[in-house]
């Protein structure tokens, strides 16, 4: 079943969209790997985790091996669900932005001045001596 196209605000933000993206292809990546692909600082990706985390997006382990411990992350059912909704959100509006693109679209009236006699806050039309400003249309 493909996920519902919604749009997810903590995912959205450029960074933690590009670390769902590279966690998605895999079970899980080391944190030294995603902040080099990244090429950011490590506090900068611990605070885009913790962010995916607190979402319920990102799990976040740490395994000591050799003496050393080493952090990874790895997304959530939820959040691949939420990620994989979030790029469906955005393939949906580009095909809105893109269908408009190829048809023009009908004018909207996007509001009336006050028709009345020209005065000094009340500038005349171009078209109409007198009168207020004509309709505006985008098109």
């Amino acid at each position: 079943m493909s996920p519902r196209p919604a749009f997810d605000g903590v995912i959205h933000e450029p960074t933690r969209l590009q670390l769902c993206g590279l966690l998605v292809p895999v079970v899980e990546a080391e944190f030294a790997g995603l902040r080099d692909r990244l090429r950011i600082s490590d506090s900068a990706l611990s605070k885009h985790l913790r962010a995916l985390e607190a979402a319920g997006h990102v799990r976040v382990s740490k395994q000591s091996e050799q003496g050393r411990v080493r952090t990874w992350a790895a997304l959530t059912e939820a959040g691949r669900h939420a990620f994989c909704g979030h790029v469906a959100e955005i393939q949906r509006l580009a095909g809105v932005a893109s269908l408009r693109a190829r048809r023009r679209p009908a004018p909207v009236s996007l509001g009336r001045r006050p028709v009345g006699p020209a005065g000094p806050d009340r500038p005349a039309g171009p078209d109409r001596p007198g009168q207020g400003a004509p309709v505006t249309r985008v098109s």
